[in-house]
């Protein structure tokens, strides 16, 4: 399957057991577990992303991740009916029969940009903010019993008002196993500081490594570059320590040594020492000139009222 083209815009996706039938529009993504479609629900408006898989079990092994993720939303306290709706991970999953039988699922789709390109377009000083999200939706899948595994810029999308959400689960694996897929840059055993058993901080110390590459790409580059036998998290931290934001580069350090007790730690000290402190250090938004005449001119007129009153 990994060798067939990709459909092209207007195929018909029919599921074989349920009966739903989707049109794709494009192609969004392609990957070593298969291929996500933009795709439009015959009869609806509402568009979907639909993955269809290139071997029937890893496949569903992502459909496990995302049904526990689905059930910990519906869960989770002080959360409307039509809020856990709009949060679903999962639609459904049928077979597409195209020659052989061909499994796919359904999911929600996130209209937004990657990480990296969101930062780029909007600014650092979003990271507080993406950060925190990003660490929520890392804890969600913690406290469900999943490492996300391949945590990336690459991985992450982020709507226009900074709503996070992690794309591809393939990567995704129970906390106590092996990470089954990892980029390099973000693996923990490339900087021989850790081994590759998925935990919670396994996922922190990829996420500290996130920070650095939006921050200090060139640095993390020349870094990877040592020999395998060289390489360590000591010259991570050493890149975290020439931040400039003090608060943010003890936080990174702290992630790649290993030093939090779990994510939910991890998002809290985040939260107090980034997340607020920049909400604290943002400029006051300059009052327009024409607001300032209007009140200007309602001071005058309640003046010259209770003067009239008074006199009269």
């Amino acid at each position: 399957m990994s060798s067939n083209p990709p459909y092209p815009a207007g195929t018909v996706i029919s599921g074989k057991w349920r009966g739903n039938r989707y049109v794709v529009e494009r192609m969004l993504g392609r990957g070593a577990n298969g291929t996500v479609y933009l795709v439009q629900r015959e009869g609806r408006r509402e568009r979907y992303a639909l993955k269809i898989g290139n071997d029937s079990l890893e496949l569903q092994s992502e459909i496990n991740v995302l049904t526990s993720l689905q059930s910990y939303r519906k869960r989770s306290e002080h959360r409307s009916r039509r809020e856990t709706a709009l949060s679903s991970y999962l639609l459904e999953s049928d077979d597409y029969k195209d020659g052989n039988n061909i499994p796919f699922y359904v999911m929600r789709y996130v209209d937004g940009r990657q990480l990296h390109h969101f930062l780029a377009k909007n600014g650092p000083s979003w990271l507080g903010l993406v950060g925190l999200k990003l660490l929520e939706e890392l804890r969600n899948l913690h406290e469900c019993g999943f490492v996300f595994g391949d945590l990336k810029p690459e991985n992450v999308m982020v709507s226009n008002y900074g709503g996070v959400e992690l794309i591809d689960y393939g990567g995704a694996s129970p906390i106590g196993r092996s990470v089954k897929q990892f980029t390099e840059w973000h693996d923990r055993g490339f900087w021989n500081a850790g081994s590759r058993m998925g935990d919670e901080n396994y996922d922190l110390f990829a996420f500290a490594v996130l920070c650095l590459r939006l921050l200090d790409e060139d640095g993390l580059k020349a870094a990877a570059t040592q020999l395998p036998q060289t390489r360590s998290g000591d010259e991570l931290i050493k890149l975290a320590r020439k931040l400039p934001d003090k608060k943010l580069s003890s936080w990174i350090c702290l992630a790649l040594k290993g030093g939090f007790p779990g994510t939910a730690a991890a998002a809290e000290a985040w939260k107090n020492h980034i997340y607020n402190s920049r909400k604290m250090g943002k400029e006051p938004v300059a009052t327009p000139g024409w607001l300032k005449g209007a009140f200007a001119l309602s001071l005058f007129l309640l003046v010259f009222t209770i003067y009239y009153v008074v006199r009269f």
